[in-house]
């Protein structure tokens, strides 16, 4: 038996609506690794430049962790990959909205992504055991 705890292995989607082989999410001990996120609705990238996109990345971070019952103000850490490394600025504008009250510690990198898309997100968060 093992106290770890998936969330969205059943049913995780990728483009195209395929099955992906990992967890929205795990966690033990108060601890949660959300898996990183992009920009996808319905196993789409949505439209839109760095701006819409980093909206919906981090808004299906905060989904996850809503699932599992954590908050922004539990994340302790974030990483950040983006496309293109002149999105920085406007990414750190829609970063402040959603966790300028709770700022976590955070990695950004401009890297190559896997699907088409500017920005991907993850996150650990950690919320004391009841």
């Amino acid at each position: 038996m093992t106290d770890i705890i998936r969330i969205g292995v059943e049913g995780g989607k990728g483009t195209g609506g395929q099955h992906l082989p990992f967890a929205r999410a795990a966690g033990a001990d108060g601890w949660l690794y959300v898996s990183g996120q992009v920009p996808m609705v319905a196993g789409e990238v949505i439209d839109g430049g760095i701006v819409k996109q980093s909206h919906q990345a981090i808004q299906n971070v905060l989904a996850i962790l809503k699932e599992a019952g954590y908050g922004p103000e539990h994340v302790v850490r974030c990483g950040v990959w983006l496309d293109d490394a002149r999105d920085f600025m406007s990414f750190n504008r829609v970063f402040m909205e959603y966790f300028g009250a709770n700022p976590p510690a955070r990695a950004c990198v401009q890297s190559s992504m896997v699907v088409d898309c500017k920005v991907e997100v993850d996150c650990i968060a950690y919320k004391k055991p009841e």
